[in-house]
């Protein structure tokens, strides 16, 4: 069998994170199959579908590299073929027009609430065998069987069995003609060849009627695989208040693609206790008959930790082409800095994204307007004036500006001044960057530079001087 797997997202919004996960089994599924993905753009809700949202789904499946065979294919564009098929199931009797009204839909749904039962159509209109009138509103309804059962075997939720009785004659058509999702997913997969389909289990309950719809136009049946959803930390279900749900978010805040791709695969899949995948890892290891049962929870702090495991391994020239963009998108110029490679390498086990990565380095790049409050009061005090000032002196007399000279110029202050290496240091530290936190304090120095460090010293020592006189 050649594997066709699809990832039909909808253009009302972005993609979020449960949408990337769909993709990627998708994807992951068909690599290790050698068969195809489909992409197909779901957008027949004209009032909400649009082009920037479409665009934003388009980008964020090119960031994640997650690229598809065929498409992608807009529904829009094949409301001729929903037409043909809709008027082949009038014609065979398994569709038909139905005229009844809002109001008496909206009645009826209110007698069966209050008596108890399942709101559900009452087939009204069901042997009335007629058409519409010029002019005359109707919709027209699938035929669902009245007896039996939908019997189906999920590769996730194994055997899934549903009365025919516990469903309704859903609408396939509305009364402007325009096709209902129901049946255009069952058009197009059949159309597409679709043998699998991989989608998130909310829309297990949609799964037997579609199947009807199938049987009706004597289609094969695609394997079914419904994955359960994605849990916020409080256990509800995947939303913005917990925090970035759309992918281009993550990218945004300095997530690396590989990183989110290998947290998502995580999400509902495993391959015993292995945390780390590379992309051929994950498509030699994937299956769907692996994916877990149950719902699956997004850890923020887990995704920092992998994507900073991917900061500390990524080609180092790429990081840097990625840290010099965050910069130049703050309007901050590199020529007054340290190279932008040394910078990573240093920089590179000490952040978690590329934004806290940016943040870090900033005062590699600009100048020290203000110091981190809590750090200067506890460290730029009266007692750290004579040992800077001894320190200005060492490196104003150093012949080679590297971290080794560094390190000894600072080395010898504390011995003469019989005082411990933090006492200096941390002073120092706040000094030449504004905060208590870099990387060691002679390669900091070294990366600022000879002529901004004594000018930051001598900025350090005036605001000491300043605030004891206030």
């Amino acid at each position: 069998m050649h594997i066709v797997t699809r990832f039909p997202p909808s253009p009302t919004g972005y993609l979020h994170i449960g949408g990337a996960r769909t993709a990627l089994f998708n994807w992951l599924y068909a690599r290790k199959m050698g068969g195809e993905m489909v992409l197909r753009i779901e957008d027949t809700d004209l009032q909400r579908s649009t082009q920037e949202a479409v665009d934003v789904i388009l980008d964020a499946m090119k960031w994640l590299g997650l690229s598809w065979n065929r498409g992608p294919f807009y529904q829009t564009k094949r409301f001729d073929r929903y037409a043909e098929i809709i008027q082949q199931l009038l014609d065979q009797g398994d569709a038909y027009h139905c005229f009844c009204s809002r109001q008496r839909l909206d009645e009826l749904r209110e007698r069966q609430r209050s008596a108890g039962e399942k709101p559900k159509y009452d087939h009204h209109c069901r042997d009335l065998d007629r058409k519409p009138k010029p002019g005359e509103a109707a919709v027209v309804r699938f035929r669902n069987p009245l007896d039996g059962e939908v019997v189906f075997d999920d590769v996730v939720r194994g055997r899934v069995v549903i009365s025919n009785q516990e469903m309704d004659d859903l609408i396939i058509a509305r009364s402007d003609g325009s096709p209902t999702y129901n049946l255009t997913v069952v058009i197009d997969d059949i159309d597409m060849e679709i043998t699998h389909v991989i989608r998130g289990d909310d829309h297990t309950n949609n799964t037997p009627r579609q199947i009807n719809i199938f049987k009706a136009l004597g289609a094969t049946l695609p394997v079914f695989a419904h994955v359960p959803l994605i849990l916020g930390s409080d256990g509800q279900r995947l939303s913005k208040r917990h925090g970035a749900v759309s992918v281009l978010e993550y990218r945004d805040m300095g997530i690396l693609p590989e990183a989110l791709l290998n947290y998502l695969v995580r999400l509902g899949w495993s391959h015993g206790d292995q945390e780390i995948f590379d992309i051929d890892e994950m498509i030699e290891l994937f299956d769907i008959t692996d994916i877990n049962k149950a719902p699956a929870s997004f850890d923020m702090d887990k995704l920092l930790w992998v994507n900073q495991h991917y900061i500390k391994t990524v080609d180092a020239q790429r990081l840097g082409s990625e840290l010099v963009k965050r910069l130049h998108d703050r309007g901050i110029g590199l020529c007054n800095g340290p190279k932008i490679d040394e910078v990573v390498e240093i920089m590179r086990d000490r952040a978690r994204t590329l934004e806290e990565m940016a943040d870090q380095v900033l005062y590699l790049y600009t100048e020290v307007e203000h110091y981190n409050e809590a750090a200067a009061s506890k460290h730029l005090t009266a007692d750290a004036i004579p040992l800077l000032q001894s320190l200005a002196e060492h490196l104003t007399d150093l012949e080679n500006w590297q971290q080794q000279d560094i390190n000894a110029a600072i080395q010898s202050v504390v011995k003469q001044a019989g005082v411990k290496f933090p006492k200096l240091a941390l002073p120092l530290r706040v000094a030449v960057s504004g905060d208590a936190a870099t990387p060691s304090i002679d390669i900091t120095v070294m990366l600022v530079g000879r002529q901004r460090s004594l000018e930051r010293i001598s900025k350090a020592i005036e605001y000491i001087e300043q605030r004891a006189t206030t």
